[in-house]
């Protein structure tokens, strides 16, 4: 990819809504039909709509190429949001290549005002230290949130109230946090990360950038156990990537106790959490293609479950991508620490680890030279005190995605 250094003098324009993402199964074949009508007409709206049942299987059967075929159609006909989603297949690089086009159409959507753009674009500034790179990530923000987006008025309210970016403005997170329990929008846990440490990225990432494949440079691992293969990532989140994971599973309704797992699912995959996911594949030594839906979940005081191994059963396996092979690695981030307790207990290696907020740790569930690694058995700890919100990410041999 090449980055695109013209981020730091973002106008204000007007903000597209996006298009629904969810409708009544009985709803999805007659819309797929009179969308595919109003593409084959030229409507390009209608084109991306269309183009995005098509890949996700909405109201028929998936149908990728075509998918995108008419995306291809409508960026040439001049819609940036067409060009977004297409820097979303792009990250996957298997329908296209990861090239410096991401960047480039991500830019253009920015500059469309397209809120799942401009939210991408503020957690990614997010990352960088440069105080104009964060003053550049609340702005970013702040036009998302103001075009509708709760999931940017979420993050949005976290850096005014604690001066992220900007000098702390309480009053204006206050306001912002009333605007959102009007609209029903959950309460985030308090989430305070460290700051990624810098690391050497390919190509100039300078202030004011979109360079998305700084996700593509793997961090260094702290090697602590040979078997099972373990190690921890120290810093690997920031507090804006733990707090939309966590954002996104409350807004879907998966944060209480009785209910506390979420994946991310298909058709609610925007091009933060596209590049969130990639970012953990690539710390795992893994690619994204490989990997299945990221997990959330939260876990508070009370019974736990057995020590068990991740990688899959034959009956499970055959039943769930039997090509990708089984799960070879698994990557455990850390999006909120508890307040007493949690971690995992590896017991015939004789190892805990302890959760850190935006920490990770990753092993291994098959051996080298193949096999099931049976040291990776491993149990959650319990949580003495407060919740712990954890993300899994389980990565196959071979590639489990179609895009």
């Amino acid at each position: 990819m090449t980055p695109v250094a013209a981020l730091a003098a973002i106008p204000d324009c007007p903000v597209d809504a996006a298009p629904a993402e969810r409708h009544d199964a009985d709803d999805r074949q007659p819309m797929r039909a009179l969308f595919r009508k109003a593409a084959q007409g030229g409507h390009t709206g209608a084109q991306v709509a269309y183009a995005r049942m098509l890949l996700f299987g909405l109201g028929g059967a998936p149908e990728r190429r075509q998918a995108l075929g008419w995306l291809q159609r409508a960026e040439a006909a001049g819609n940036c949001v067409a060009g977004y989603w297409l820097a979303w297949l792009a990250l996957g690089s298997v329908l296209l290549p990861r090239d410096g086009r991401i960047n480039q159409r991500m830019l253009a959507a920015v500059h469309h005002g397209h809120p799942p753009a401009l939210r991408a674009a503020a957690v990614h500034m997010g990352r960088k230290r440069d105080p104009a790179d964060q003053r550049l990530c609340v702005h970013l923000l702040e036009r998302a949130a103001t075009g509708g987006d709760l999931l940017s008025a979420l993050l949005l309210a976290e850096r005014l109230e604690r001066g992220e970016g900007c000098e702390p403005r309480p009053m204006a997170a206050a306001a912002w946090r009333t605007r959102l329990v009007d609209a029903g929008a959950p309460v985030l846990p308090v989430i305070d990360a460290p700051p990624p440490a810098p690391r050497p990225a390919r190509g100039p990432c300078s202030r004011g950038t979109l360079a998305f494949e700084e996700a593509l440079v793997p961090p260094p691992l702290q090697w602590l156990s040979e078997h099972p293969r373990l190690a921890q990532i120290d810093g690997l989140l920031t507090s804006d990537e733990c707090r939309l994971l966590v954002a996104h599973a409350l807004l879907d309704g998966h944060g209480d106790a009785l209910h506390p797992a979420w994946r991310v699912q298909p058709a609610s995959e925007d091009f933060a959490l596209r590049v969130l996911q990639l970012r953990l594949a690539r710390a795992a030594r893994s690619e994204l293609a490989h990997a299945e839906p990221l997990q959330v979940e939260c876990r508070r005081p009370g019974p736990i479950g057995a020590a068990h191994h991740d990688y899959l059963p034959p009956d499970r396996l055959v039943a769930d991508h039997v090509l990708a092979g089984n799960r070879h690695r698994t990557l455990l981030a850390c999006l909120a620490a508890a307040d007493d307790g949690g971690g995992e207990s590896f017991p015939l290696a004789g190892l805990r680890t302890r959760p850190a907020t935006g920490a990770a740790v990753v092993f291994d569930d098959l051996l080298h030279g193949g096999g099931h690694e049976t040291a990776s058995l491993h149990a959650a700890l319990p949580v003495c005190r407060g919740a712990l919100w954890q993300a899994t990410l389980w990565l196959r041999e071979g590639r489990y995605r179609r895009a």
